[in-house]
């Protein structure tokens, strides 16, 4: 699955809102989980982000995060693999509120920072702003408020997938 994930950043893949196919020339980011989970084997998968999260959270294996520090205990039990979900990235009247979601992969050997694959409509990877279908850096700290005073993207919590070993 992670391979899969990974071979997709090398395509030249635009973040594309809607798209679930890379044949379309990008993906959204529930899209590339839908994506590389059902190419994975996987035949019950959710194609947007708030289902998805609906799904991991039926399957009782969520794990919430509360802290806004990038080094808090409650990431202790995030493994690669894991699905990674934040909300308000952008503006939605929806219960729960869920925007967007990712593919942790864990900590580059390098530098010992995490990160994570998936498609963004601007996200960094070491420093460097990148948009599309990439791998990026995994923060936990809080965007600032928006101009029009809303708070910026939180991330809300990981858990594995669902019917995956250890899942």
């Amino acid at each position: 699955m992670i391979d899969l994930a990974l071979s997709l950043t090398s395509q030249n893949l635009d973040y594309k809102y809607g798209s679930a196919n890379p044949a379309n020339g990008g993906m959204d980011c529930s899209g590339f989980i839908y994506y590389v989970l059902s190419k994975s084997g996987m035949s019950d998968v959710p194609r947007d982000a708030r289902e998805q999260y609906a799904w991991v959270r039926k399957a009782g294996n969520f794990q919430a995060v509360l802290a806004h520090s990038d080094d808090t205990f409650e990431l202790d039990a995030l493994k690669p693999g894991d699905l990674l979900f934040w909300s308000g990235t952008y503006s939605v009247d929806r219960d729960p509120p869920i925007t967007h979601t990712m593919i942790y992969l864990g900590r580059e050997k390098a530098t010992n920072h995490r990160i994570m694959v998936g498609a963004s409509d601007g996200r960094t990877y070491k420093g460097q702003s990148r948009f599309g279908v990439s791998v990026f850096d995994f923060k936990v700290s809080r965007a600032k408020a928006t101009e029009d005073n809303r708070p910026g993207p939180a991330f809300v919590g990981y858990a594995r997938i669902p019917g995956l070993p250890g899942g």
